[in-house]
């Protein structure tokens, strides 16, 4: 595993923990892994937490997307739950040689607004704005990509379930004193298609063709997501 080989001081987990075939057995296995790891939550763990409570769900969730979020509900227990709901929005973490990193699932003041590498500098302004810290990670679009913005530099750390590229994969970041390096994790994606259908997920077959086996390139995934901004 690369986790064996970077050893890394301190893993950040950014949001949309659960939103996936195998839920629980995902919280479990980042449980078990090690003690040196933080969260955020993302819109996906968020709406979950609504779907167990019974709650409304937003209006603009695709019907598709209701029934996967109460499905992924309908996995957890109740301190699954609690976890979920009393993670933070964002982190600040300082990094030897870097300095204080902000760290959020979409942008910093929202967990569901979406940006791609294709926006204009000045909308990318206008969501940075105010901000303290030089660099800012973040997630939410799956796509691997760094932007810069006068002193800010942005980077998307891509997906590890549910990437948009080029090939298949696990998609992470790693950042240390002398830089940050985009990351890739091939891992047996038979065996992962197997585990995904003994899940009982109902949507499990259509996420192994579109996201695990063949999944969206990162163009593709951008002109779906401009698509998606505009409706919002």
């Amino acid at each position: 595993m690369d986790l064996e080989e970077v050893k890394p001081d301190l893993i950040i987990i950014g949001g949309d923990i659960v939103s996936g075939p195998m839920p629980k057995q995902t919280l479990e296995r980042i449980f078990s892994l090690t003690d040196k790891i933080r969260f955020i939550r993302g819109n996906g763990d968020r709406e979950v937490v609504i779907a167990f409570d019974n709650k409304p769900l937003p209006s603009t969730m695709s019907e598709k997307g209701r029934q996967k979020t109460q499905w992924v509900a309908d996995q957890l227990t109740r301190s699954h739950r609690d976890f979920l709901n009393d993670l933070p929005e964002t982190l600040t973490i300082n990094v030897d040689g870097l300095g204080d990193i902000l760290f959020c699932h979409a942008t910093p003041r929202s967990d569901d607004e979406i940006f791609t590498p294709a926006n204009s500098e000045e909308r990318l302004t206008n969501i940075f704005a105010d901000i303290q810290q030089k660099i800012v990670v973040c997630g939410h679009t799956h796509i691997q990509f760094e932007r810069q913005l006068g002193t800010i530099r942005i980077l998307n750390s891509g997906s590890v379930g549910m990437p948009f590229a080029d090939d298949p994969g696990a998609y992470w970041l790693l950042l240390c004193p002398n830089g940050f390096e985009f990351r890739r994790t091939v891992y047996d994606f038979k065996s992962a298609a197997k585990e995904i259908i003994e899940s009982r997920d109902p949507q499990g077959n259509e996420f192994i063709e579109k996201n695990l086996l063949n999944i969206p390139t990162t163009t593709e995934a951008i002109e779906f997501l401009e698509r998606m901004a505009m409706q919002k």
